[in-house]
């Protein structure tokens, strides 16, 4: 529900940084020594390549050198090389240019200039000698043998084994410990804080309240947040003090981060962000040590405002975990956070805001006041708000202006502004893949229907047998719903398979906060209307209901089990909305009375089946011309059916 152009209502954050401030300092990156350590040895390799002279064969050296009388001296290397020594007189003879062509010339008159490779000092003795016989003797040469040691080559061969092994030790205990840091300091920072941090000198963050539609409870609860810490003293002078913390409730999409965001942008103090599960790691006291770590920051800028999302992946409430007997890590980073919050060490001018939508399963010592002192409800928009949120995610989108907003919002009930912000965003994806210039009111109603149901399949192979079988089977539904007083209002029916459906009848729920047991009986009729259909129909039932069955049967239970819907039962709730029994191997009733439970459900789904059983022989004429109607066009619609 973001809009990016009401950021030039807020004055300019990017003011000019801090040279004291400590998250401009840069941090020294051991990686530059590698770099220059492997370039140095790079530069030292090649100088001694420019160092090495040009080899030559045997055969060469004895025909073109040694029979000639070129060579001063021999000297054989570690009984490897033979190294040449030519006479400084006879260097400048071409023969040698064609030759030191084919490596690298060397430039002094030293030299050795040439080389070769020898198998054994015996052998080269005895083709040396035998190469000398047709030389006169006063000319023939004798060689020296010497042992040459390369220490550079030595110590590397010690030191780049270990090197090797110290790099591969560095980069694992990178990887393990999450790639926090920076360097090599990674295996001593891992139980540093992950937060990131957000300052009015240097903030990224764009959003504010102006950009979060709806909400108007939870924005009032939060903004008086950020009035405390602007103008402590309003609040102080009567004696109160600043709330320590809020937990953001609610169910997944409905906007959490986004107030926090907007925390961030409107707050002129830091602001801390970090995820529940970044305190999770595989080493034993990490936990603790990242929370005692992201405290000590946030009392260093002191007053300021630290944000946990999803908090229950450390939150969990202790002594409840499935691994049982086993020591618990994230218990004691739990633990470590109550001390943290509220313990004997106060954190003065440091607000904790924390969101979940597993508020059931939360530790009650953390829920408690003093720590969290404010459970701000995120709920699900309603038909205003979803207007409002509409507005603000259609701004950037162009669309046709002739179009409602409200029609929308009415045709979107239980949606939440992810879900909104969805259906807008698929909608110009919709308009642009058929090169139209704006997005039209069809584009939306598609972007809905694809949203619930799935993506359209309008090449799947059906038979004709199980197309007229689909079409009764949702004419079905669409009679029974039709003629119930409080089934939902039908809106259309298809029997286009889109996702795993192969047909579907969408309703528009009435967005009531309590249901009777006569309005949940007749959606449980009405979810069975199909399943009768076949029956009447055909004379036989098939698999196409089975999502039907699941929603009546999941009803007709929560009538009996949580809502005391059921006579034979009584006033009795097996509810438990603080998620308790979680882990517990033990049902709240005892088996005569699970059988009760049984036989009232199965009563319940028996009624509401009979209703629809005689609602469609009372009006089989209208239903057969509905279903044939929808095998015709394949979707009709809430006008087509009152017609009929």
């Amino acid at each position: 529900m973001a809009d990016n152009k009401s950021q030039n209502n807020r004055p300019n954050l990017n003011l000019k940084k801090k040279s004291g401030d400590p998250l401009n300092k840069k941090k020294f990156n051991i990686y530059w020594v590698y770099g220059i350590i492997f370039i140095a040895i790079l530069i030292f390799n090649y100088i001694n390549l420019g160092n090495r002279t040009t080899e030559v064969t045997s055969r060469q050296f004895e025909d073109l050198m040694l029979k000639q009388g070129d060579v001063e001296k021999l000297v054989v290397v570690n009984k490897e090389i033979v190294e040449i020594y030519i006479k400084s007189d006879r260097l400048s003879n071409s023969k040698y240019k064609d030759l030191q062509l084919r490596g690298t010339s060397v430039k002094n008159g030293k030299g050795p200039h040439f080389y070769f490779q020898i198998i054994s000092v015996e052998i080269f003795d005895k083709n040396f000698r035998a190469a000398q016989e047709s030389i006169p003797e006063s000319d023939r040469l004798s060689y020296s043998v010497i042992t040459r040691k390369d220490y550079f080559m030595e110590i590397l061969s010690w030191v780049l084994p270990i090197g090797i092994l110290i790099a591969f030790y560095l980069f694992f205990m990178k990887r393990m410990s999450g790639g926090g840091g920076g360097g090599a300091g990674n295996i001593f920072s891992v139980g540093k804080s992950k937060a990131k941090i957000f300052n009015k000198e240097e903030s990224t963050i764009n959003v504010s309240f102006k950009d979060v539609a709806g909400l108007q409870e939870a924005k009032v609860e939060v903004m008086e947040i950020v009035d405390f810490l602007k103008s402590p003293q309003r609040y102080t002078r009567l004696g109160g003090k600043i709330p320590k913390g809020a937990l953001l409730v609610g169910p997944p999409g409905t906007g959490k981060t986004l107030l926090a965001k907007a925390v961030a942008g409107e707050a002129n103090v830091p602001f801390f962000s970090m995820s529940g599960s970044d305190f999770v790691e595989m080493f034993v006291g990490v936990g603790a040590s990242r929370v005692r770590d992201l405290f000590k920051q946030a009392k260093e800028k002191a007053p300021c405002i630290v944000f946990i999302d999803e908090i229950d992946a450390i939150g969990r409430a202790r002594g409840r975990n499935a691994n049982y007997g086993s020591n618990d890590e994230r218990e004691n980073t739990l633990n470590q956070l109550l001390t943290e919050m509220d313990g004997f060490d106060s954190n003065s001018g440091v607000i904790i805001l924390a969101a979940t939508n597993r508020v059931d399963i939360l530790d009650k010592a953390l829920m408690r006041a003093g720590r969290f002192d404010r459970q701000i409800h995120v709920e699900l928009p309603d038909l205003k708000e979803r207007s409002e949120i509409f507005q603000v995610h259609l701004r950037d989108v162009k669309y046709d202006p002739a179009i409602d907003v409200g029609f929308f919002a009415k045709q979107t009930p239980g949606f939440s502004g992810a879900d909104i912000a969805n259906v807008c965003n698929e909608s110009a994806l919709i308009a642009a893949r058929t090169e139209k210039k704006m997005v039209e009111k069809q584009d939306f109603l598609d972007a809905v229907d694809r949203i619930i149901g799935g993506l359209e399949k309008k090449n799947k192979v059906i038979s004709p047998t199980e197309k007229k079988a689909i079409a009764y089977h949702e004419a079905g539904h669409a009679t029974v719903s039709w003629l119930l007083e409080h089934a939902h209002p039908l809106v259309k029916v298809t029997i286009v398979p889109r996702g795993k459906a192969l047909g579907a009848a969408w309703y528009l729920p009435e967005e009531r906060q309590l249901n009777t047991s006569e309005q949940i009986e007749d959606e449980i009729a009405a979810a069975l209307g199909g399943r009768v259909a076949e029956e009447l129909t055909f004379s036989k039932i098939s698999t196409g209901a089975l999502n039907d069955l699941e929603k009546a049967t999941k009803q007709a239970y929560a009538m009996v089990t949580y809502f005391g819907m059921s006579e034979k039962v009584g006033n009795i709730s097996f509810y438990d909305s603080t998620g308790q029994s979680e882990y517990s191997f033990n049902k709240a009733y005892s088996e005569k009375t699970a059988e009760l439970i049984d036989s009232e459900a199965k009563a319940i789904i028996n009624k509401a089946y009979d209703r629809a059983k005689n609602i469609l022989l009372e009006h089989h004429d209208s239903h057969r011309d509905l279903a044939e109607l929808l095998l015709e066009k394949e979707v009709i619609f809430a006008e087509d059916l009152e017609r009929i």
